[in-house]
């Protein structure tokens, strides 16, 4: 069933008073009234035990511990691992960002940050909480077989659950780009979603592999990556990837990319 923005249940962590108000003031004027503020990580993670929320809102930098170990938290039990998850931090370190990008979220905001910017990203809530699936009229999206590649396991389970609320079904996970290799050269998959940072074999060295030694080479590769060194991308590109997506991702961001990379697959 489709939510709202209004109908969104919020947990909003946040130590600063002021932050706190300004935060929940765009909310309010967004027309979202089920707001509970927390200003602690395991307050809110108490909070969540007892009644899980459609989205946390956290700072990066809490007294007991960061958004990062939140997140986490939240991914490591089944029973929270689909509460969608934003960030509202002014960190820019790479170092500090890629955990939590990894863990599968629905934005980043800065601060401060425009109202604009958070309509944006509580548009991407509700397309992470109830997203819609692909329609393909010549396309059967339920029997393809699609491979997910990410040393993440909190990645590769979240980039899943988008593609199930996308309408696939039939979805294969390795943890680098070797165990992927080890898979393509057993199936035939229809769609590759590759991470590009991982151990043993990198996202550029699997599409390499695909492009230019595997028996499926004009398969198509959408890669989702944290990866901000655009001229690594930029190779990447050159090496034939068919699409790049950026982690945080939007999901209807990610369905216009495999919609455009299937049709002309």
């Amino acid at each position: 069933m489709s939510v709202s923005i209004e109908e969104l249940q919020v947990i909003l962590v946040e130590p600063s008073s002021m932050q706190a108000k300004i935060i929940t003031g765009y909310l309010t004027d967004l027309g979202i009234q089920n707001i509970e503020r927390q200003k602690s990580g395991q307050d809110a993670l108490d909070s969540i035990n007892r009644a899980p929320p459609d989205l946390v809102i956290c700072t990066m930098y809490l007294p007991d511990m960061t958004g990062t170990t939140v997140v986490e938290e939240l991914r490591s039990n089944d029973d929270f691992s689909d509460v969608a998850f934003m960030l509202v931090s002014s960190e820019t370190s790479f170092r500090a960002l890629d955990p939590i990008r990894q863990a599968g979220i629905v934005g980043i905001l800065p601060k401060p940050f425009s109202k604009q910017e958070l309509v944006r990203a509580l548009n991407s809530t509700i397309d992470f909480i109830s997203p819609t699936a692909i329609d393909f009229e010549d396309l059967d999206i339920e029997n393809m077989e699609v491979l997910v590649v990410d040393d993440s396991l909190m990645a590769r389970k979240h980039i899943t659950r988008i593609l199930t609320g996308l309408g696939f079904e039939i979805i294969s996970h390795a943890a680098d780009g070797k165990e992927a290799i080890a898979l393509i050269n057993e199936t035939y998959f229809d769609l590759i979603v590759t991470d590009y940072n991982m151990p043993e074999l990198d996202g550029a060295g699997l599409v390499e592999y695909i492009r230019t030694k595997s028996s499926q080479r004009s398969i198509p590769v959408l890669m989702v990556t944290s990866e901000e060194n655009e001229s690594r991308l930029a190779a990447v590109e050159q090496s034939g990837v068919s699409a790049i997506c950026d982690k945080p991702f939007e999901t209807d961001a990610v369905k216009t990319l495999i919609q455009n990379v299937l049709s002309e697959a």
